[in-house]
């Protein structure tokens, strides 16, 4: 079993109290929620933190409710702090947003979901076959451009890394119009899910040292419906080698007005497919899955990043899609 390395442990009272150290400490710090990312990372060399700050305890990132912002359009807002598992059971996530309970309830394993955190999975870490391995392993083979390394061993010559996103929270919340509530010490800003996360597998989120997501936003819109699909070896525990969310809105005559589709697990940011933005109110629901299904094929290539066939892959794409948009129809 692999050693945790020596680090300092602080467990703040407050959401302030968190904001504080973690500016205090700086670069020298790493955020701990539900730890079952985070930990087995640290064993494997690939976090080195000083200081590990547990926000687990913060009542200030709990809860599930609804809230109007500012122009009076309701959203469910869910805390950062809240399970993975009492995302996936509650009948209000369930009702009005149910690619996100989907996608929590599929995250690892019962216990995984059972401390596994929100926040702590928007905030996951990328992954590589090449990056997620131990010390030793990782050493023999010369590192790589993630950690300790200066060379990509699935771009050859590539100068960014390719480490493919793997939290199921983020299609999800990408489709849904989610926005992102994000707190540090100089004050709290809302940045859409959608433009979280970025194209750098090395730092792939927007999120600034010493920030903390603190709650999500999913607006309640009426004739809204949604699903996810996942890919992975085994039926739990494992890490998806694809995942998809579908979103579709239909008008109160019941045609189609406005879909998203958003692929993941293909590269560092979650991947919006073209074709669900040419729906229009007139689009006719026949056909609809299959169409978004081969548009998903034709733009979505996934690369050697992960553990299995990069052909397979790519030809579940329309598979998942398909099935993600046919459920989203009813």
């Amino acid at each position: 079993m692999l050693p945790l390395p020596i680090f300092e442990y602080h467990k703040p009272r407050t959401l302030a109290e968190a904001t504080d150290l973690l500016a205090a400490l700086g670069d020298k710090a790493m955020i701990l929620a539900g730890g079952t990312d985070v930990l087995p990372n640290m064993k494997q060399g690939l976090f080195e933190p000083e200081h590990v700050v547990s926000i687990s305890a913060l009542e200030e990132l709990r809860g599930i409710g609804f809230a109007r912002d500012e122009a009076g359009q309701e959203h469910l807002v869910i805390g950062s702090g809240m399970r993975l598992a009492e995302i996936a059971e509650s009948l209000l996530v369930t009702r009005t947003a149910p690619a996100l309970g989907e996608a929590a309830g599929l995250v690892g394993g019962p216990h995984h979901r059972a401390m596994g955190t929100l926040g702590g999975n928007i905030c996951l870490d990328t992954r590589c076959r090449y990056y997620n391995q131990t010390y030793f392993w990782r050493k023999a083979l010369g590192f790589c451009l993630k950690k300790d390394g200066t060379a990509c061993h699935v771009v050859k010559g590539g100068a960014k890394c390719v480490a493919a996103a793997s939290n199921d929270s983020a299609p999800a919340l990408i489709a849904l119009d989610a926005e992102l509530s994000l707190l540090g010490k100089s004050g709290e800003r809302r940045v859409r899910a959608v433009d979280f996360y970025t194209a750098d597998g090395i730092r792939n989120t927007v999120l600034a040292p010493g920030e903390i997501v603190v709650r999500a936003a999913i607006p309640v819109v009426p004739g809204r419906r949604s699903a996810f699909e996942k890919l992975r070896k085994r039926g739990a525990i494992d890490f998806p080698l694809l995942s998809v969310a579908a979103r579709l809105d239909r008008d109160p005559e019941g045609r189609i007005r406005a879909a998203d589709v958003v692929v993941s697990a293909l590269g560092a940011r979650p991947r919006r497919v073209r074709a669900a933005a040419k729906i229009r109110v007139d689009s006719p629901s026949e056909g609809l899955a299959e169409a978004l299904a081969a548009g998903a094929y034709a733009e979505c290539k996934p690369l050697t990043n992960l553990d299995e066939e990069t052909e397979w892959r790519r030809e579940m794409v329309p598979v998942l899609v398909k099935k993600a948009v046919t459920r989203a129809l009813g």
